[in-house]
């Protein structure tokens, strides 16, 4: 490059300079949030969340009958393989116990949300407790905080050599079929997934030159840790909490049509209303698809919504 070509480049680097001076710089949150707001994926996934949202807190007040009535048990005939379909009066018609369906699967919207939502909680809270700990301990506590690690992470492989399924499965069996019952189930089997992540971006943060410094200046290793380590190691976390939010209703879907969900069917559930519905697919194949298509959109409209947010806040995804 000429010396000429240089000071021309150099000058217009002052320009621009110039010109973006008053501009205020963005935080990794606010940058996150532009980018989120800029991808269409994103856009659909917290538009089909919102609708959920939405039904699952205002539905139950609209509904044109009650879930658990069955006043028009007379008009099914299971014998003669009589289920109404969809009508005027029932537009996605009644189940095998006279029961309007749209009630039921609206109603049955706020259960999913509530077991998604506070088993996700859950594991989130306790996986960061120990993810936390553990690497707090590793990055900044020397040789005992090594061995604090190594007992505290023992524990989650132990978590994690188990199958997910089979893990949730045996904590249902073992507490006993109810609502809460899955919430613990389908939280635990979260937790070490959420303490491995926070402990990973935990470490990686204690190699940082912010690290070294606030070491130099002789700020205690506690308060480096919760003060400054802890915060810029949550985003990958709570994206993972996003995803996870999916996987949850998925599994506690799975766990109530094993069984293992709420003894009392009459309580409307996805889960269990698929459940079932599966004892008469030949008959009202229609049943089925009511909640599973449930399921799925929502599930969907998670897993859009949490890998947006990990392309905005990931540097090696970003577009």
């Amino acid at each position: 490059m000429t010396p000429k070509a240089k000071k021309q480049r150099l000058d217009r680097l002052a320009e621009l300079a110039a010109v973006h001076a008053d501009e205020k710089g963005r935080s990794l949150w606010a940058e996150a949030f532009r980018r989120v707001r800029r991808n269409p994926a994103a856009i659909i996934g917290a538009g089909i969340l919102l609708i959920f949202v939405l039904v699952a807190i205002i539905g139950p007040f609209l509904v044109p009958y009650s879930p658990t009535s069955t006043a028009w048990a007379d008009q099914v005939k299971e014998g003669q393989n009589i289920i109404p379909g969809p009508s005027s009066e029932h537009w996605f018609g009644l189940d095998h116990n006279g029961r309007d369906e749209f009630s039921r699967v609206i109603v049955g919207a706020r259960q999913t949300l509530l077991v998604g939502v506070v088993a996700t909680s859950l594991g989130l809270l306790v996986g960061c407790l120990l993810g936390g700990l553990a690497g707090s301990a590793y990055a900044l506590g020397g040789r005992r905080g090594r061995q604090v690690d190594n007992a505290i992470m023992r524990v989650v492989d132990m978590l994690l050599a188990m199958p997910s399924l089979l893990l949730a499965v045996s904590v249902a069996a073992l507490l006993g079929p109810s609502l809460i019952t899955v919430m613990i189930a389908v939280g635990v089997i979260s937790v070490p997934v959420f303490a491995r992540l926070l402990r990973g971006s935990m470490i990686s943060q204690g190699h940082s030159e912010y690290v070294t410094a606030a070491t130099a200046l002789g700020v205690r290793r506690g308060r480096i840790a919760v003060a400054h380590v802890l915060p810029n190691s949550l985003a990958p976390v709570l994206v993972q909490a996003t995803l996870t939010l999916a996987t949850a209703i998925i599994e506690a879907a799975a766990l109530s049509f094993l069984g293992l969900g709420n003894p009392d069917p009459a309580v409307p559930e996805w889960g269990v209303m698929l459940t079932d519905a599966l004892t008469r697919l030949e008959v009202a194949p229609r049943l089925t698809i009511y909640p599973a298509v449930g399921i799925i959109i929502t599930a969907f409209g998670f897993t859009l919504l949490g890998e947006a947010m990990r392309e905005a806040l990931d540097p090696k995804l970003r577009k």
